[in-house]
């Protein structure tokens, strides 16, 4: 079986370039054999991309988060697009809404998130999604400026109605669940992996966020405990674990546009 970590911070992991080499090896090892790379900045971007561009396996998306609004960096759209061009850049994000906390306010969050949906669909990209808290105006502007290639609603936190609400309206969205998806409160979420096409789904690490259940006392979470939500999937699916585990590698191939 392989396995596909959708959304992994390496660069939150470590900061040091020779621990962010080992944490994909191990993952590796674990039978997690692509990652896409996330950062939140593209000052972070700029420090990450260098160090593990030339691994196989390992993917890459730009954007600048929510949590980056008040700083995005100068002229960051060129940046952006600039990235974009490079190997193995294969996705917008994460970008998006967060009213969880105070980033800014809701308008400079909406038009960085708008401008940068802008660029997927001028580059034909898919994008990675952050929504905290902010679902109704997440879904107002998909509707509206969902570019071509898809969307990730990265982390989902939402719940079944939601995902059914996001289908129904045609949009060309993925729902991508982390190790969170383990614990037993997250019951929207429990409810939505059995109200959601498997088709449409996909699983992440969000590390070093979102340890799953399993190795709830390590500190962090890591690209290598991937199989364990995959596990919890496939038992709450009552589906075997390797025709799942297929299932999700060509849901995330299929959305990156990579050869599986």
């Amino acid at each position: 079986m392989q396995f596909f970590d959708t959304h992994a911070h390496i660069g939150l992991i470590y900061e040091d370039p020779i621990e962010q080499l080992r944490v994909i090896q191990k993952a590796k090892l674990a039978g997690v054999t692509r990652i896409v790379s996330i950062n939140n900045s593209l000052h972070d971007f700029k420090k990450v991309y260098p160090n593990i561009k030339s691994i196989p396996g390992v993917y890459h998306a730009v954007g600048v988060a929510p949590v980056e609004v008040m700083n995005p960096g100068k002229d960051w759209i060129k940046t952006i697009e600039e990235g974009l061009k490079l190997p193995n850049v294969i996705a917008v994000g994460e970008c998006g809404l967060d009213y969880y906390k105070q980033f800014g306010d809701k308008r400079m969050q909406t038009e960085l998130f708008i401008t940068q949906l802008e660029i997927a669909k001028k580059y034909d990209k898919p994008v990675i999604i952050h929504s905290r808290e902010a679902g109704k105006d997440v879904f107002d502007i998909l509707k509206e400026r969902i570019p071509p290639a898809g969307a990730i609603l990265h982390c989902y936190g939402e719940d079944a109605a939601y995902a059914k609400k996001c289908l129904e309206a045609g949009l060309n969205v993925y729902f991508s669940f982390a190790g969170n998806l383990t614990y037993r409160n997250a019951r929207n979420l429990h409810e939505t992996v059995l109200n959601v096409p498997v088709d449409r789904m996909l699983i992440e690490t969000e590390s070093p966020f979102m340890v799953p259940a399993e190795f709830r006392e390590r500190k962090r979470a890591m690209p290598e405990y991937l199989p364990s939500t995959a596990r919890f999937l496939s038992e709450m699916l009552e589906m075997d674990l390797e025709e799942l585990s297929k299932i999700l590698w060509t849901n995330s191939c299929k959305i990156f546009r990579l050869p599986e």
